[in-house]
């Protein structure tokens, strides 16, 4: 009876781990080498995720900002440590944005309508002083 022995399985830090440089724009054998992900893996998510953008230089080459990066770790956080699907990854990432774009009303403080006749009565002496200037 033989036994067959399974692969070695492949030895690699979280994404959360990674540490992305400080620069303003990586080539994209950079962000694959950073990534841990081929380049064409790249190319295709540019496809499917419209939230990863980068920009051409003006010789076609592909620039990703530090936030393109960090939603290319998300993206593969999501498929291949979350078990998520590229339409489920999607789908995923829009609900995200949605709750990040919605913006918690600023606390002011109630005001009185004395306090309020009060600075109206400040502004209007203002524009008098104002007015008489010229």
């Amino acid at each position: 009876m033989s036994v067959r022995n399974k692969p070695a399985a492949k030895i690699s830090r979280p994404v959360s781990e990674i540490d992305i440089p400080e620069k303003l724009y990586f080539r994209i054998g950079e962000v694959a080498q950073l990534c841990r992900l081929p380049a064409y893996v790249l190319r295709f998510w540019e496809t499917e995720f419209p939230q990863l953008k980068p920009v051409k230089s003006s010789t076609g080459q592909r620039m990703y900002r530090h936030k393109d990066v960090e939603s290319v770790l998300r993206i593969k956080k999501l498929l291949y440590e979350e078990g998520f699907t590229i339409a489920g990854a999607r789908q995923h990432l829009r609900s995200e944005n949605k709750n990040e774009k919605k913006q918690t009303p600023l606390p002011f403080p109630d005001r009185s309508g004395a306090d309020l006749r009060h600075v109206r009565q400040g502004l209007r002496e203002i524009l008098a002083l104002l007015s008489a200037r010229r």
